[in-house]
């Protein structure tokens, strides 16, 4: 998962870039990019690391310009070197910078088709440099020295037509604007926000509206599934459907935890989405586990924070903070390796000995994926006193691979696959173990935005929307995982050689 920008401003927006990517931390920690457009000119400053720690207040002062956008990175196509953080840039045509969140399906088949039809090279494994090839040579076909919107507007219809998967795009065409386009399928979130200043009105587009909350501009309105939105140099603001056929099915996992929970995508109120799920799930479990003698919800923060009290509520039990968590490390769903997730598990969490002391405790938490974390706290839970640990998740068995931009494509490494609830429990070491049903948790986020008929859920049921994910597609998609995987591996062993080496 990746977090975008993107601003057309009336004054220098390095800063408003730098504040907005801060706030979409949570959706990568692996690499940060901004790009701004001055006198004609491309500024551009990547990396990998936080974004506190890609720019320096030497990088902000040469980011100048009144345009730009900006990128979070973590890696779920391509490697996690600092030559595939966004933003890419290519000169021709006029000069683009893209920054892109999500993932395609048919990246290959895109690559080999713009080197044979237009001789474009891609020159790193990252499907983002694929897309930004595809929009340019699309517009490269218009002949023009001078694009009008209908030009932009054709140039991503076309786009749409070739490529497929989850996408939320940011550009910039130097010398003209800022475009913004969405999958077909609206997959991956895109909302527009404004704000007036003297000199006239802002314009703001990001992956979730804390983002423009962060900034002081105003939410517009989310960009619709195929929509392209285009923002010339002077503010000027063009909009366009340029799918042929596009539905409404956001992915349902940015509720579940992606997303920050003072966020709204789609007209949904994350918080309120997750605030749905405790109820419903607290629902499920007087029904189905009346007979437990459970003393307190406790939640795995901070995620589940929301639904954990309201399934307290639901159940008239105390809801109590039994785990502190160290706010200076990162999310370990997103972290690289299996082994680092291990080790930082410990250093993300410890418990309150008193909250769990002689009790039969409820653990919730939003989703279990590979299920190493889940049994890593439950055992904490134990060591700090719990007579009994209950486990109980907000989203339904994680059984299939996601392709659209989550770090899960590998079936083996999620622990649903191939297991019912019962060896689930058994393996993560719970008494008790019961998941949220997926037509409550569907209810759930539905119930904010009635409009949105259906999500995507590939992830629970695997039903892939873009129709065209084949058991080969996975395979290759695992294969190419455990290559970078091994590549991994191999350099951090040669970098501790060399540390070795040099002691």
């Amino acid at each position: 998962m990746c977090g975008i920008v993107g601003i057309v401003g009336k004054y220098p927006v390095n800063q408003a870039l730098y504040d907005g990517l801060t706030v979409l931390q949570h959706r990568g920690q692996d690499a940060a990019g901004i790009v701004t457009v001055d006198q004609n000119r491309l500024r551009l400053r990547k990396a990998n690391g936080l974004v506190k720690d890609v720019f320096e207040a030497r990088h902000m002062q040469r980011l100048a310009g009144n345009i730009g956008i900006g990128h979070v990175r973590y890696p779920t196509a391509g490697s996690a070197s600092t030559a595939e953080a966004q933003p890419f840039y290519v000169n021709s045509p006029f000069g683009i910078a893209l920054a892109h969140n999500g993932n395609l399906t048919n990246a290959d088949e895109v690559k080999d088709q713009l080197f044979n039809d237009a001789r474009r090279h891609v020159n790193t494994s990252s499907d983002s440099e694929v897309l930004l090839n595809a929009f340019a040579h699309e517009l490269q076909c218009d002949n023009a020295l001078h694009l009008m919107p209908d030009a932009i507007f054709r140039a991503v219809a076309s786009v749409h037509r070739k490529v497929r998967g989850g996408y939320a795009v940011v550009a910039l065409i130097i010398g003209h604007g800022l475009v913004a386009f969405r999958d077909p399928n609206g997959i991956r979130p895109l909302v527009m926000g404004k704000r007036e200043t003297e000199l006239g009105t802002e314009y703001m587009v990001a992956s979730e509206s804390v983002a423009l909350d962060a900034d002081g501009f105003t939410v517009l309105r989310d960009v619709m599934p195929g929509e392209a939105v285009y923002i010339t140099e002077d503010g000027q603001l063009y909009s366009q459907q340029c799918a042929e056929n596009p539905t409404y099915t956001p992915c349902i996992f940015e509720y579940v935890y992606f997303a920050r929970p003072d966020s709204t995508i789609d007209n949904v109120s994350v918080y309120a989405s997750r605030v749905n799920m405790g109820k419903k799930l607290g629902q499920k479990i007087k029904k189905e586990w009346a007979h437990l003698d459970i003393d307190v919800v406790i939640p795995i923060p901070e995620t589940s924070n929301d639904a954990a009290l309201h399934i307290a509520h639901e159940l008239g039990l105390q809801y109590r903070q039994g785990y502190v968590k160290n706010r200076y490390i990162g999310r370990t769903f997103i972290m690289p390796g299996q082994g680092e997730r291990k080790k930082s598990v410990k250093r993300k969490l410890n418990a309150i000995k008193q909250e769990f002391r002689g009790k039969n405790v409820l653990l919730v938490d939003d989703s279990i994926v590979r299920g190493t974390t889940s049994g890593q706290i439950i055992e904490m839970a134990r060591e700090a006193g719990a007579s009994k640990v209950y486990f109980a998740s907000a989203a339904p068995e994680i059984r299939f691979p996601n392709v659209y931009g989550i770090d899960m494509p590998s079936a083996n490494e999620l622990i649903a696959h191939g297991h019912d609830v019962e060896s689930i429990c058994k393996i993560i070491g719970a008494d008790g173990l019961i998941f949220q049903s997926l037509e409550d948790l569907i209810a759930a986020v539905r119930e904010e935005n009635p409009a949105i008929k259906k999500f995507e859920t590939s992830v629970f049921d695997g039903v892939y929307v873009t129709n065209d994910i084949t058991q080969d597609y996975l395979n290759r998609l695992d294969a190419a995982r455990n290559e970078d995987s091994m590549a991994l591996k191999a350099a951090n062993m040669a970098a501790d050689l060399e540390l070795y080496n040099e002691s």
